[in-house]
């Protein structure tokens, strides 16, 4: 398992590569300046279960308020720097706990010394990123065409760019919209490097098409035994790329999470609005910590004690109602508007 023989690198609080758990991050879509609003979407997915957080830095204004952001939040602060090395500069003057950058957008390669000379100072990590969008020309020009091998050749001469500067610190990251170039990329890198790779697909879409695309290509890409930190890139909301992350690394026995809900597809004996119920059931299942608890939100009575007898607690939809089971036996019937109220309830009081 690649996973088990990367190399270490401390990322604030927090350990990623050598066969440490994957870590979840993602990225604040809130104005880095606007502190108050990046702040509380910062603790919202920090409560979601985000291990390390991602600030755009576009503007001197952003890097500064990495001070005061950091002051307010207790997960890693990661500062995503393009094009003008002064900004990583400041937001390392700032109390970043690592930097993102593409060294070959950042300029010159005294630019690039500049930052891994403060980093080094700080004792802070730095990702280098390589994607299919920004290949070098001398690598498209050898291959022919972006590939996974032009891809891990690529982020292979990051690597060497920063050790050639006696930096040892480093996460690699290499991604690709198209997800089967992706994983083949993961997949080359992984044979010729232990550096520790943070790993997604980028550009992946909306909710519906960004799951899809994520869990397919961090499936093959994590079962291989590839992959120390993840990210899941939507279009929309980052608190559900922290969702679909943490499903995905529990479908793969890779993090046992908390609440385990499972929910019926809902079908034509229906007869409670068990979608919003499920998503409710969700967003409050994500406030305890039971792990392993089975929870199950069914339609119907079909699908409740019977199909889900497995579960430790749940919901089967009746009309304008709905029964809670606990073990697969029954223990009460509830109007449909208190079925929430009714399984916070249980939660509050749980006891095995």
């Amino acid at each position: 398992m690649y996973r088990d023989n990367t190399r270490k690198v401390r990322i604030g609080s927090r350990i990623i590569g050598g066969g440490e758990p994957v870590l979840i991050q993602s990225m604040t879509n809130t104005p880095t300046e606007d502190i108050d609003a990046t702040v509380k979407q910062i603790n919202a997915l920090d409560k979601a279960g985000c291990d390390i957080i991602r600030c755009a830095v576009p503007t001197p204004e952003a890097a500064e308020a990495l001070k005061e952001i950091k002051r307010q939040i207790s997960i890693p602060l990661v500062a995503d720097i393009h094009f003008d090395y002064r900004l990583a500069l400041a937001a390392i003057d700032s109390g970043a706990d690592k930097i993102r950058i593409n060294p070959g957008n950042i300029g010159s390669e005294d630019r690039v010394r500049k930052v891994v000379d403060s980093a080094k100072e700080h004792r802070i990590p730095i990702r280098v990123g390589v994607n299919s969008g920004s290949l070098e020309k001398d690598l498209l020009k050898k291959y022919g065409r972006v590939c996974p091998e032009a891809l891990a050749e690529s982020a292979l001469n990051s690597v060497h760019l920063l050790e050639d500067m006696d930096f040892d610190d480093i996460v690699v990251s290499i991604k690709a919209s198209d997800v089967m170039m992706c994983v083949e990329a993961n997949k080359a890198f992984a044979k010729i490097s232990d550096r520790p790779l943070h790993v997604g697909i980028t550009e992946s879409g909306t909710i519906t098409t960004g799951n899809i695309k994520s869990a397919v290509g961090l499936a093959l890409i994590l079962n291989a035994g590839i992959g120390d930190t993840i990210r899941v890139s939507l279009t929309g909301d980052p608190i559900n790329e922290i969702y679909s992350a943490i499903e995905i690394l529990k479908a793969l026995k890779m993090r046992t999470g908390n609440i385990d809900i499972v929910s019926c597809p809902t079908c034509g004996r229906t007869k409670i609005d068990l979608i919003t119920l499920a998503e409710n059931v969700q967003k409050l299942a994500a406030g305890y910590d039971l792990p392993g608890l089975k929870l199950a939100v069914m339609g119907c009575v079909v699908n409740g004690p019977g199909e889900a007898k497995e579960a430790d607690l749940g919901v089967a939809g009746g009309v304008g109602e709905g029964l809670i089971f606990k073990k697969g036996e029954i223990i009460r019937k509830v109007p449909e508007d208190k079925l929430l109220e009714a399984l916070k309830n249980e939660l509050d009081n749980w006891q095995e």
